[in-house]
């Protein structure tokens, strides 16, 4: 079962005076999501402990989630939208749905979305603060945050989403891989094949037009791709010009493979049979 929880309420404990306040906040989350807490606060000292400064890299943030009344009544107003029935929207397209929670609360700048156990429950993490930040407030913003990431909730619980990889390109082939199986998740509840949360400024029709160069690159740079190097996953990532390309790539590679497979069994597929689907994906290109 998918629950959802709207963590925007109750706010105002955390911003005494209208500034942010930490003791504040750890009552405010304690209320609104309890079990975050002590994640939130792991993470955040990990950044401090990288050299990020709490006055300049995460203070500014926060207050200005507080200061963005409009964009947290968005995001909440997407959420809603987004999670209406999705239970049952699922259930209805894939015959079960995942058991998560959809949490929506002010973090501590730990991101945007992130999926997480918390008391023992597979959880998707909403970070206000962030959203706010990146004005990821919209509909397909929430698509993006929310269907995807249980998309991989969905693999995960019903199939296999990590494996052991014997040399690294194996590792960024399976990423091809589970990131098409959420983006394709994502589109049989969003609006079918050809929707991509990701389409902004003729993304998606540049990416169409140049599907063939995309994956011979993709399987060309596999052998050297690196953390650092790779050019396919994240709006930080540029492959001529363009984020998250290998989004794109993966939806397009579990399409193919869902012609001679059903998405349920392609979700239990061990890298070998990946590696011979991407390679049957490439001829048809």
């Amino acid at each position: 079962m998918i629950r959802v929880i709207d963590g925007t309420k109750g706010l105002e404990a955390a911003f005494p005076g209208g500034r942010f306040s930490l003791p504040g906040w750890e009552r405010y989350i304690d209320d609104a999501a309890p079990g975050v807490r002590a994640l939130c606060e792991a993470d955040l000292r990990e950044m401090l402990a990288e050299g990020l400064s709490w006055e300049e890299a995460f203070l500014p943030v926060l207050n200005g989630a507080w200061e963005n009344k409009a964009c947290r009544a968005r995001a909440a107003a997407s959420l809603r939208t987004v999670t209406e029935g999705l239970d049952a929207r699922v259930a209805a397209r894939f015959g079960k749905s995942p058991d998560a929670d959809i949490v929506l609360y002010l973090g501590l700048c730990c991101g945007a979305g992130w999926v997480t156990p918390v008391n023992g429950k597979t959880a998707v993490l909403l970070g206000l603060e962030k959203i706010a930040e990146l004005g990821w407030d919209s509909v397909d913003d929430m698509n993006g945050l929310v269907l995807h990431e249980l998309g991989h909730v969905y693999q995960e619980q019903y199939g296999v989403l990590r494996r052991r990889h014997d040399r690294p390109a194996d590792a960024f082939l399976w990423q091809l891989f589970t990131e098409g199986i959420a983006m394709v998740f994502e589109q049989e509840l969003a609006g079918g094949p050809a929707y991509y949360h990701q389409d902004k400024n003729g993304w998606k029709r540049w990416c169409d037009g140049n599907a063939g160069q995309l994956a011979r690159d993709f399987q060309a740079d596999l052998p050297a791709m690196t953390r650092g190097t790779q050019r396919y996953f994240g709006d930080w990532a540029l492959y001529h010009g363009r984020p998250d390309t290998g989004y794109y790539l993966g939806a397009r590679l579990v399409r193919h493979m869902m012609e001679t497979a059903p998405f349920d069994a392609l979700i239990a597929y061990d890298v070998p049979a990946v590696r011979r689907g991407f390679d049957s994906f490439l001829q048809t290109l």
